[in-house]
């Protein structure tokens, strides 16, 4: 107990000597504490940007939807159809539901007010497909869809930008030149999420294409039945494109970068192609058909976006460095100008332990002080950059790790000179006096 009180007493008197020694060379001390903020500030701040982009791009693709797989068509030979869809929905197991889409652009007109605005054509499967939920009405049934009937569901953003904030739910509007009732309004997802869907107009797949004049749809969207029945989803479903419509199978030669995350499987040469496996035109000239696992480009967005962050905190971390040297050169400056304070205290008993920590701990307080000043001002900027339409996120784990960082580093770079204050002998330290 007595050995413990000793040890408590030398440690108090160091770390007072630390604080004393710093507090003397205040000028010093703030222009060290100066460079050891600015590296931390640095790092918190961009880690915070790529953390923020990363977010962004994962919430943009899972505001689309979970287990959601799209086949679309890249030439006129390949007509996909509603039919298609269904045969889809039917032939593969792991699909829970499929649904065909049609996209087009259109005159919309509500009252006085007319506006050019996407049209989406789906079936009264979207809300599924997509994870998207209503904030009023309805959603158009499977009854709509098959009489061809002219209703529709807009999204969250028309209710301002077209009907002026009024209800729109009862309201007939133009649509080129065909009257449509309005039934329903999605939830909003947000600015440019879900393809922007917010500024969408939703109607049956059958009215939409009545408007464009076609039989054929842009796009087959499939929701697998689980995640892990995405990828066998994907497999099957090339397949069978791929027999319907006597395609050449891979559309690219394998050394083209899309092709990088094959890992073989089923005895099937398209499984494990990463996110999209395309498929080429019997005479090979580029990508008949995409099937993409939505699923899968969210988790290649999420790794790129990772890679990213950590380049970015790495980059910002050579300042810390250079915070570091500046602690070191500090320290270099201290233990020159105080031989005659290590000598006498050597010579009334200071053991080299009792330097290393008094120096060490000088050090420390340096670096422990510009890490919570700089993860302050780190914040503050992330802050800041939020306010000003820039995602950044602050991380916990990569502030933690910059302020981890700059101990470590005050410490590694303080231990130099502590080494050599300690190691000074009594007689030689005063005779430099």
């Amino acid at each position: 107990m007595k050995g413990l009180s000793r040890l408590a007493v030398r440690a108090a008197f160091g770390l007072h000597q630390a604080m004393v020694g710093v507090w003397t060379n205040r000028l010093r001390s703030v222009i060290t504490v100066l460079g050891v903020t600015i590296g931390v500030a640095s790092v918190v701040s961009l880690v915070a940007i790529g953390e923020g982009a990363r977010v962004a791009i994962v919430r943009q693709f899972e505001s689309l939807g979970t287990n959601v797989i799209k086949i679309e068509s890249h030439h006129w030979l390949v007509g996909l159809t509603p039919e298609d869809a269904r045969d889809l929905e039917l032939r593969v197991p792991t699909v829970s539901v499929a649904m065909p889409v049609v996209r087009a652009d259109a005159r919309v007109k509500w009252r006085r007010t007319t506006q050019e605005i996407g049209i989406l054509g789906v079936t009264e499967a979207f809300p599924v497909v997509r994870d998207h939920p209503m904030a009023g009405g309805r959603f158009f049934s499977h009854l709509h869809v098959r009489e061809r009937l002219r209703v529709a569901v807009v999204g969250a953003a028309l209710v301002d930008s077209l009907f002026a904030g009024r209800n729109p739910i009862g309201q007939p509007l133009y649509v080129g030149n065909q009257r449509f009732t309005v039934i329903g309004v999605l939830a909003p997802k947000g600015v440019g999420m879900a393809d922007d869907v917010d500024r969408k107009l939703i109607v049956p797949v059958t009215a939409a294409q009545r408007l464009t004049l076609s039989f054929r749809v842009n796009e087959i969207w499939a929701k697998a039945a689980s995640r892990e029945a995405v990828e066998p989803a994907v497999v099957q479903i090339s397949r069978i494109l791929r027999l319907q419509f006597k395609l050449d199978g891979l559309a690219q030669p394998a050394a083209d970068p899309w092709m990088d995350g094959y890992r073989g499987g089923y005895g099937d040469p398209y499984y494990g192609f990463g996110s999209e496996v395309k498929l080429a035109l019997p005479s090979g000239q580029g990508s008949a058909v995409t099937v993409t696992s939505l699923n899968e480009l969210v988790q290649e967005a999420n790794e790129a976006n990772r890679v990213m962050t950590l380049m970015l905190g790495g980059i910002a971390g050579v300042s810390l460095l250079v915070g570091g040297l500046g602690i070191m050169n500090v320290m270099l400056v201290s233990v020159t100008e105080r031989t005659t304070e290590i000598g006498l205290r050597k010579s009334l008993g200071a053991t080299r332990a009792n330097l290393l920590y008094q120096f060490l701990m000088e050090a420390f307080l340096l670096s422990a002080s510009g890490g919570v000043v700089g993860l302050g001002l780190g914040y503050a900027a992330t802050g800041i950059l939020g306010r000003y339409g820039m995602d950044a996120v602050a991380s916990p784990g990569g502030s933690l790790a910059a302020l981890g960082a700059a101990l470590a580093v005050g410490l590694i770079f303080g231990g130099y000179p502590a080494y050599l204050a300690s190691g000074l002998a009594p007689a030689e330290a005063l005779r430099r006096q």
